[in-house]
């Protein structure tokens, strides 16, 4: 059984033509496509919206999220020491990305501004009652 339809072939086919022609544009910045694997993404998305036979998109690439990171790090810890819960605790929070001071910093004061402004404007609301 074929995974793609032969609409979804054209699409392709346009796409890639355009591609070469200079014409295809990306959908977000509008910039000129230069990529053969991105102009044939583009031919399949649109085959997708007119309905023709395409699969699914498949989810992220390895490595992508950090859920996959974390699996990576206590998979290569629990073998390296044996299985002990430890060990792939340790492992995973080094795999896990970490806040910079300063965006931290700044996320807090912003914070601490936005609960200064509502408690000011909940109790000039309540004087005025």
């Amino acid at each position: 059984m074929a995974k793609y339809s032969k609409g979804a072939g054209k699409k392709v086919e346009e796409a890639m033509h355009e591609m070469k022609e200079g014409k295809l544009k990306s959908g977000r910045s509008g910039k000129k496509v230069t990529s053969r694997k991105q102009a044939i993404a583009i031919g399949l998305s649109e085959a997708r919206e007119r309905g023709a036979k395409v699969p699914t998109k498949k989810s992220a690439s390895k490595g992508g999220t950090k859920a996959a990171t974390k699996k990576a790090a206590t998979k290569s810890a629990s073998k390296s020491s044996g299985g002990s819960k430890s060990a792939t605790k340790r492992a995973a929070k080094k795999a896990a990305p970490r806040k910079s001071a300063s965006k931290a910093a700044a996320g807090r004061k912003g914070g601490l501004k936005t609960a200064a402004k509502k408690s000011a404007s909940k109790s000039s609301t309540s004087r005025s009652r």
